[in-house]
């Protein structure tokens, strides 16, 4: 520890901190969600999933760049992949790409690029097996996502399908990364390894479409949306007459189809939830906190379909604090957990669509 007061704005003090206060530092500066949640974790574990989030986060930071042309995003993605398999040249390639962000990259990812070399040394500090998971979601999504950038999307993706996809090379590959490490961490998790495996990626597509959901007209704005036109194509509306003024039933009807399915896989996420030990209460929060929150603002939804604004449909500071404490009091109760997850769900399946799907 250094008298000077370690800060996100202050390199050399962040450089100079130990590697928890290096990592949640940064935590805080690029998620504040993450960095509530992944500290719940038990040491061992901790420390490989905060790693985890800032390397996820540096591709996130090369893919949203605006001033960089769709080859130069694709030439720095195959650089990191390289930096995170090798451990080598990660202050060369902070070097190259730090001068090119623009003021549109918030600063906390401005720094974070900087400091990727630090990042990178703390990755290979990690065991094998936690580096090769580590690196399988990094490789994942860096090769996943620079598809879509050539893609119009302001009609939306043509089917379900393809937003699976997209949620996988964005979130599932994550939930799977999660799966590796916390089977890693306990021979007692890994009993379960390939029924955890399977459901993470699940686990991950619930949370993001959930933020799809959520961000349907901050992208709008933006002329990109990520909902698939196959389901709204059943219910007669053509994503590319979207705009905020929407609000017709058509539309309505396909988000409260495409609630459903994000129902149907956080209820996978609370299977994979308790298949962790009734012990293990860190991991179990981590992953409830995360689902808890996923459900208030599906709800959140289905409650506004007529919302315009992302902020209509943001669940507030207390909600928040009231599914900790719930977590905090029924976490080692399977049956309780289902009793209410199950209540707050419940008006999120669309029954209609669930019986033509099926007829």
């Amino acid at each position: 520890m250094t008298d000077t007061k370690i800060s996100i704005d202050n390199p050399e003090s962040l450089l100079a901190a130990s590697v928890d206060e290096f990592q949640a530092i940064l935590l805080e500066g690029v998620s504040r969600t993450f960095a509530l949640t992944i500290p719940q974790l038990p040491k061992g574990l901790y420390e490989a999933v905060a790693n985890a989030y800032l390397l996820c986060r540096i591709v996130d930071t090369v893919e949203d760049e605006v001033s960089l042309s769709a080859e130069q995003k694709e030439q720095f993605l195959s650089r990191f992949i390289e930096v995170v398999r090798t451990g080598e040249e990660a202050q060369t390639f902070a070097t190259d790409l730090a001068p090119l962000l623009s003021d549109q990259t918030i600063p906390a990812e401005h720094m974070l690029i900087k400091v990727t070399a630090r990042v990178i040394d703390i990755t290979h500090s990690f065991a094998p097996k936690q580096v090769e998971a580590l690196l399988g979601c990094v490789e994942t999504m860096a090769k996943g996502m620079p598809a879509y950038q050539s893609m119009d999307l302001h009609g939306g993706l043509a089917t379900m399908k393809d937003m699976d996809e997209y949620c996988y090379y964005v979130a599932g590959c994550v939930g799977e990364m999660l799966a590796k490490l916390f089977c890693h961490y306990s021979p007692e998790i890994n009993k379960h390894h390939d029924q955890l495996l399977e459901l993470s990626t699940s686990f991950g597509q619930g949370l993001q479409m959930t933020n799809i959901l959520k961000d349907i007209w901050d992208d709008a704005q933006r002329g990109v949306c990520w909902l698939p036109q196959d389901i709204f194509t059943e219910t007669g509306f053509d994503l590319k007459d979207l705009n905020t003024a929407t609000s017709t039933k058509e539309f309505q009807l396909g988000l409260e189809h495409l609630i459903s399915i994000a129902q149907g896989h956080l209820k996978n996420a609370l299977t994979y939830t308790q298949l962790i030990p009734s012990h293990e209460i860190g991991m179990r929060n981590f992953c409830l906190w995360a689902l808890g929150m996923a459900v208030l603002t599906l709800n959140e939804i289905k409650s506004h379909l007529d919302f315009n604004d992302s902020n209509q449909v943001k669940i507030t500071r207390k909600s928040v604090k009231r599914t900790i404490l719930t977590t905090k009091l029924i976490g080692r109760s399977n049956f309780l957990l289902s009793y209410v997850f199950n209540a707050k769900s419940k008006t999120l399946v669309c029954q209609d669509w669930q019986y033509q799907a099926k007829s």
